[in-house]
């Protein structure tokens, strides 16, 4: 594997990391023994944890009034990948990265898939894109793209897709994820039912298209950029498409496109029990979709998310859904925030392996609330860092990444490296 990150100065920080890490992993352990929990087996379970990177992530993002630039970003995707190559690097948590098309398109998909091999990586899900108007586009996505009155606007819409199904396919990808702004902004505006009838129709389409090994998942958001009447705004539209759709259809759930409060981990255990729960997008929020750093506002629900994760696991061991990231970095380094981000939700999946399930289940079927609650709690408070840095060195990465880039100068070369030109975009979310 293609060190990005000089592997000498790793091992040189590791080196004198590891003596705390020692003591504080011994220390931890012990406190664990007497829980019953092999620390070793944790770390073993910690070091099967993988999310998939957004190749969008790694360029800065924005905001309806503005977006900052930072210094030295990706202006193609052959230097998102260089970037996502170095996050892997250090973290060991982020093997694969989930490109965006037409933002990543590549007329050379067999180099691509070359250089991601070379960093260690391998692609996740596609994600296409009918929310923007392109160059050269024939039909304008102004009132709809799958659900669009317009025959030919759909049209478009649809082949767009099958073209990501095709690029996907010779990146070695084996889903595709499909999101669309599309609604009304005014009662009236279209009717509502024939605007979800349509959606159908053309997901048909797509789904027609996949490989018999593919998935397709469908991505529910509450509201924006139509705030009257999202035509797939909640789960129970995403999971009613995906039950007409067919068995290779999907829910995806992105923590941030729901309402404030919206008990998530719910959705996520009746999506398992009904198997259609595909995957996540992992983010934070404090209003709406914010799209902030992972496990920077409200933690423990991302552990409660987990936590259903775990027991469906214990239910139906084929359950597998797709992890990934998906966020904007407005006033970070978007690396920085990736590694950061990563290590929170493999931290939310150690934490739920901690959580004691014969104990949990005595006490909910003695209807002990308060013992049952605690158990939860006892998880969620054991700082399981010691395990994570552990894992990382364990498997090749760094003990703090973040320290590691920083003294890298990585940032600091890639802005020598990657002047700003114009018309260059680093697909930031605005």
């Amino acid at each position: 594997m293609t060190a990005v990150v000089k592997q000498d100065q790793v091992a040189e920080h590791n080196a004198t990391q590891q003596a705390g890490l020692d003591a504080d992993y011994a220390a931890l352990g012990g406190m664990l023994g007497r829980r019953g929990v092999d620390i070793e087996q944790l770390t073993a379970v910690a070091q099967t944890f993988a999310v998939a990177l957004p190749s969008w992530g790694v360029g800065t993002g924005g905001t309806r009034f503005a977006r900052f630039a930072g210094k030295g970003e990706p202006r193609n995707v052959v230097e998102k990948m260089e970037d996502c190559g170095v996050i892997h690097q250090l973290t060991r948590a982020t093997p694969t990265v989930s490109l965006h098309f037409p933002w990543d398109r590549t007329d050379d998909p067999k180099a691509l898939r070359e250089q991601a091999a070379s960093y260690g990586l391998g692609f996740d899900a596609v994600n296409s894109n009918t929310f923007q108007d392109q160059p050269g586009q024939q039909h304008t996505y102004k009132y709809g793209s799958l659900t669009a009155q317009s025959a030919e606007a759909r049209a478009q819409a649809v082949a767009h897709n099958i073209e990501c199904i095709e690029l996907g396919k010779a990146l070695g990808s084996k889903a595709l994820t499909v999101w669309v702004g599309d609604g009304a902004n005014f009662p009236g505006q279209h009717n509502l039912r024939g605007a979800l009838e349509r959606y159908l129709d053309s997901m048909r389409d797509i789904y027609g298209a996949l490989p018999a090994d593919w998935q397709v998942f469908i991505e529910h958001k509450l509201f924006e950029p139509a705030f009257y009447a999202t035509t797939i705004a909640d789960w129970g539209t995403s999971f009613a498409c995906a039950q007409q759709l067919g068995e290779k259809a999907k829910c995806l759930v992105d923590l941030g496109h729901h309402a404030p409060n919206t008990n998530i981990e719910m959705i996520v255990a009746r999506l398992a029990q009904f198997g259609k729960l595909g995957g996540f997008h992992f983010n934070d929020s404090k209003y709406g979709d914010d799209d902030l750093d992972s496990g920077s506002i409200n933690p423990f629900q991302l552990f409660l998310v987990f936590n259903e994760l775990a027991d469906a696991a214990q239910r139906d061991a084929a359950l597998q859904p797709a992890y990934m990231l998906d966020q904007s970095h407005n006033v970070t380094d978007p690396i920085e925030s990736l590694m950061n981000s990563a290590a929170e939700v493999q931290r939310a999946f150690v934490q739920a392996a901690l959580v004691d399930r014969a104990a949990l289940r005595r006490y909910q079927e003695a209807n002990d609330v308060l013992q049952s609650a605690q158990t939860l709690k006892q998880a969620y408070r054991t700082d399981v860092s010691p395990i994570l840095a552990m894992a990382r060195l364990r498997s090749g990465g760094a003990i703090d990444p973040v320290a590691v880039y920083r003294a890298s100068g990585y940032r600091e070369q890639a802005a020598v490296r990657r002047p700003a030109k114009a018309g260059a975009s680093s697909s930031g979310i605005v």
